[in-house]
């Protein structure tokens, strides 16, 4: 779906680089079918240097002739640059968004263009280990959602959802939630250096703990619940852990902390 296409990135940062990335990686476009815009002159080098994709300091240039065109600005410069963009988006054209809490009305409004995705990537789709939630205008024809589906799969995982009010749901879960887990493992790390390990060696216990809990995760059919009674015994190391946890609130501080970042999303589709 993609391999004809002119894809226009609007804003240059480290998402848009990450599809840049993963659509090269896979072999889906060909460097000179994309373009990226960005009002760092040497932001645009560095991504002709490394992708040897096409580069302009003028958002509606590179939006000219674009087939699909990827809003990957800051949240709090897309009014300004929908204003600069406004009419100008060529009418068979496919926007894709990844900024968080702007929707798809807001983004078609601005644009004067009803063919728009919303998307949520979070940050391991730098790796391609992502996952995308995503959700698409009624303007939005087949062909084009197949190719939102290889440009947000480019990032990893992608999933597809038919409300967008799930898309604030996703910003709180899965979009900040690997700063929740950094956090957990900042913390996992810190008592392991009271314990006495080198930082060096509590960070990688750490690491490998997490990502092999993971993938171990990922790889059965027990749900995490039973999970978590594997590695549990009755009156053990474990079990007095998961009791302190308990104690101390842990489920409820996950919950009104995801509760916060939900209510935060939300805030910023209204322009807060």
């Amino acid at each position: 779906m993609l391999e004809k296409s002119k894809v226009a990135f609007i804003g240059a940062g480290v998402m848009a680089e990450a599809v840049i990335r993963g659509l090269l990686g896979r072999k889906l476009l060909d460097p000179a079918r994309i373009i990226a815009s960005d009002v760092r002159p040497e932001r645009g080098g560095e991504l002709v240097e490394r992708y040897a994709v096409g580069f302009s300091d003028d958002n509606c240039a590179a939006a000219d002739g674009a087939d699909v065109i990827v809003l990957s600005v800051k949240p709090q410069t897309l009014p300004q640059v929908m204003r600069a963009l406004s009419g100008g988006v060529p009418g068979r054209a496919l926007v894709i968004s990844i900024i968080a809490g702007a929707k798809i009305d807001a983004i078609a409004e601005g644009l004067a263009h009803a063919a728009v995705v919303r998307s949520m990537p979070n940050t391991p789709a730098q790796i391609g280990r992502g996952v995308t939630v995503w959700t698409a205008s009624a303007a939005v024809t087949e062909a084009q959602r197949s190719q939102a589906r290889e440009i947000l799969g480019a990032l990893g995982m992608e999933v597809y959802v038919e409300e967008e009010t799930y898309l604030d749901a996703a910003t709180a879960l899965s979009g900040s939630g690997p700063a929740y887990v950094f956090l957990f493992m900042e913390a996992l790390t810190e008592a392991g250096i009271q314990l006495g390990f080198p930082p060096a060696v509590a960070r990688q216990l750490v690491l490998q703990t997490v990502q092999g809990s993971s993938e171990y995760a990922g790889s059965s059919a027990l749900d995490l619940g039973q999970l978590r009674n594997q590695v549990t015994s009755p009156g053990g190391t474990t079990a007095a852990a998961l009791q302190s946890f308990e104690a101390d609130g842990f489920r409820e501080i996950v919950s009104r902390a995801v509760q916060a970042a939900h209510r935060r999303s939300i805030e910023l589709g209204k322009g807060k």
